[in-house]
């Protein structure tokens, strides 16, 4: 077996529960921009060239309202501002990816950096080849499911009530796995805590930037503690 193909057979599993939560949201989004009014091709080459998740639904707002470029600068810098944490800890991870590190970093989403950074690759496989394509598994489902909603909701009308449920359930399938794998759990107990502590003060408008910056200081302080627990 090649190279690629053992990365891709081992990444693979890894991304199955992501294919169902994509593939809903994903057309969800495709009928929430037909309803929308816009025509099936520009939800497909959003999906495509910006691929940026829950940015996208806010985007179909944002098209249909008034022209307001910094507003929606800033709207979408604090939306996505999480990436930047995701690309800091990241980086030695995708460091010496070649040609592969380019569209593995644009293909970087909350799912796909769960998967990427806590699966155990099996001995022999290539981890730039399993980071890569466990990135492309889930930008091709997310594509999927934009193109199937795109096309179905031309002509089928969808009650997408509660569709936006899938996410949180897919995180919590995400988060169980992880707890399974742990030897310790201080960093996602740490994680959840400061989650919920931002939460309760900022709101769930805007606790995501302030619960991630709380949470890098909490592993940044923490992080000799933690090595020393996991030797254990």
């Amino acid at each position: 077996m090649s190279e690629k193909k053992a990365a891709a057979k081992a990444a693979f599993p890894h991304t199955i529960p992501i294919l169902t939560g994509f593939l809903v949201l994903g057309m969800a989004y495709g009928i929430y921009m037909k309803a929308l009014g816009f025509s099936p091709v520009v939800p497909i080459l959003i999906s495509l060239f910006v691929f940026a998740g829950s940015m996208q639904f806010v985007a179909g707002s944002v098209l249909t309202g008034v022209f307001a470029p910094v507003s929606t600068f800033f709207l979408t810098l604090m939306v996505n501002a999480r990436h930047v944490f995701y690309g800091i800890s990241m980086l030695e991870k995708y460091r010496d990816l070649g040609r592969k590190k380019f569209p593995t970093i644009f293909w970087m989403c909350d799912e796909t950096f769960s998967v990427n950074v806590s699966a155990d690759i099996p001995e022999g496989v290539d981890k730039g080849w399993f980071y890569f394509f466990v990135s492309l598994f889930d930008y091709s489902y997310w594509i999927t499911g934009t193109v199937l909603g795109a096309v179905l909701g031309q002509f089928i009308p969808f009650d997408t009530t509660g569709v936006d449920f899938a996410m949180t359930a897919l995180f919590i399938v995400i988060l169980v796995g992880q707890w399974e794998k742990e030897t310790s759990h201080i960093s996602t107990l740490g994680g959840l805590g400061i989650s919920l502590v931002c939460l309760v003060i900022f709101g769930a408008e805007h606790f995501i930037v302030a619960s991630m910056v709380g949470i890098v200081l909490f592993l940044t302080l923490l992080r000799r503690p933690i090595e020393r627990r996991l030797e254990e």
